[in-house]
């Protein structure tokens, strides 16, 4: 305690040193008077006070004291306004000069500081939490020596930091990704459709695959974003479990790819609100009861009784509401079949991994009210996909997915004899 107290002493006297005992004075009186916005400014100026001793120290450290120059020839040179990025925010500095005798010798650390990419992530990373460009101005410290933050500035940093996620998103390789299972839905955004893949790995990881954008959700779209993860070498055999919302073209695809041997898990709570829909109110809570015990089941076969009960007891209030759940008996039940443990199948019965993710990106897009064209909606579904993949954690039940591989193995096997005895 007594060494942390003597630190904080002894930086006074350094602080009036730096700009003089007027300036601190100064300053600590507008602390006073308005708090958190006047220390913003303060350390604002000071981290540009920072950046020009770095600056003075590397020169001295290239070109030596003046009564005793390391390098013949070169010499210090004045300086002259330039910039430099601190956190977020532009800020005005004295860019001290070196000249050699080719002309001028740059500074590593200025050219550093003024790296435009770290200042565009951070402008991102606000952006996504809900900061729109037009309003940046206002949030910004309002310190004299901060420029660059007008809307279009804002703007042109965005632009510049979602264009190299985008390219990052798409082109990085799918090779070191080793799939389980993964996840296919839509997000409507702008008027298109994206069929966004997330995919959980051997180890229980998330990760997102990719997504293609169209004008609908159709076969033709889901089987160009599965041609696209292969070839970004994300091998997708037949024994790798889909989990979709039940849409026609994304089972279209998955059908014309993989034929019988399609592992294909429907969303149970999608297919539980389509059944309520085709009936009356009255009914829908008893309806949702027993749709749910029946899925609660460990056995297959106990849940495939408990379905069939339920579709005989739907036929005389509804046909419809019945042919619904006959529609998707057996791939309501793919997970029992494959006797996926009760924690596991928690997260392998429903979309919910992907409609969480699809709800982070309507957050971070909050403020987004006009999409100038297809560019602009994948750069930032690109960048966004990139974000929550940060907030990604292991699926709970992780622990039981060598045991399910086993099983599906041990079907895939039961089919190719089948198959060459047929």
């Amino acid at each position: 305690m007594k060494q942390d107290t003597r630190q904080r002493t002894h930086t006074t006297p350094v602080l009036k040193a730096l700009r003089g005992q007027e300036w601190l004075a100064g300053h600590v009186v507008q602390i006073l008077e308005t708090g958190k916005e006047s220390l913003d400014r303060v350390l604002l100026e000071l981290g540009g006070m920072v950046a020009e001793t770095i600056m003075l120290l590397e020169r001295e450290e290239l070109a030596g004291p003046d009564y005793c120059p390391k390098i013949p020839g070169v010499y210090k040179w004045a300086g002259q306004p330039g910039s430099v990025y601190i956190g977020d925010q532009k800020v005005r500095v004295v860019h001290p000069r070196l000249r050699g005798p080719h002309g001028e010798i740059p500074l590593p650390t200025y050219g550093t500081l003024r790296e435009r990419r770290a200042f565009s992530d951070a402008l991102l990373a606000k952006a996504l939490r809900g900061l729109s460009a037009q309003k940046y101005q206002e949030t910004v410290v309002e310190a004299a020596q901060a420029f660059g933050v007008s809307a279009t500035a804002v703007s042109t940093h965005l632009i510049e930091a979602t264009t190299q996620k985008l390219k990052t998103f798409t082109e990085r390789s799918l090779k070191d990704f080793t799939p389980f299972a993964v996840f296919l839905d839509t997000i409507h955004r702008g008027g298109d459709a994206f069929v966004v893949a997330l995919g959980i790995d051997r180890a229980g990881q998330k990760r997102v695959l990719g997504f293609w954008q169209g004008a609908t959700e159709n076969h033709d779209i889901c089987e160009e974003l599965l041609d696209d993860l292969e070839r970004r070498d994300c091998c997708l055999p037949a024994r790798v479990l889909f989990i979709t919302d039940g849409g026609s073209g994304i089972r279209k695809a998955l059908k014309a790819r993989y034929g019988k041997k399609l592992l294909h898990q429907r969303c149970t709570i999608h297919k539980d609100r389509h059944i309520q829909r085709h009936l009356p109110t009255r009914w829908r809570k008893e309806a949702h009861r027993r749709f749910h015990i029946a899925l609660e089941q460990t056995s297959y076969a106990e849940a495939k009784a408990m379905l069939t009960d339920l579709e005989g007891w739907l036929r005389p209030l509804n046909e419809s509401a019945a042919d619904s759940l006959r529609e998707a008996f057996e791939e309501l039940l793919t997970v029992h079949r494959l006797k996926v443990p009760a924690l596991l199948r928690k997260t392998l019965h429903t979309t919910n991994p992907i409609e969480s993710m699809f709800s982070t990106v309507r957050a971070c897009e909050g403020n987004i009210k006009r999409y100038r064209g297809s560019t602009m909606a994948q750069r930032w579904l690109a960048a966004v996909c990139l974000h929550c993949e940060h907030g990604f954690r292991t699926i709970k039940g992780f622990r039981e997915i060598a045991e399910v591989i086993s099983h599906i193995e041990a079907e895939q096997a039961a089919f190719q004899k089948e198959k060459a005895a047929a």
